[in-house]
């Protein structure tokens, strides 16, 4: 009798796991559609303020000094 309790845990123990898989991998789908919305309106966002508003993946790395002389 162990034995068919066992095995049906087992069952259900897998059916548990494909179900958390199917929703793990709808989550992912969901994560990189509103990552491209988010990038798209970025972009629109830019293009729209001549790159001046959200332009905090652009000039990374690029600093310049501005230096003035005093005479």
């Amino acid at each position: 009798m162990g034995a068919v309790v066992s095995c049906i845990e087992s069952v259900f123990r897998t059916i548990g796991n494909c179900l958390m898989a199917i929703v793990n991998g709808i989550a992912s789908v969901l994560q990189a559609i509103i990552g491209a919305i988010a990038s798209l309106f970025d972009i629109i966002i830019s293009c729209l303020t001549c790159g001046r508003g959200g332009g905090r993946r652009r000039n990374r790395g690029m600093h310049s000094h501005h230096t003035t002389s005093r005479i």
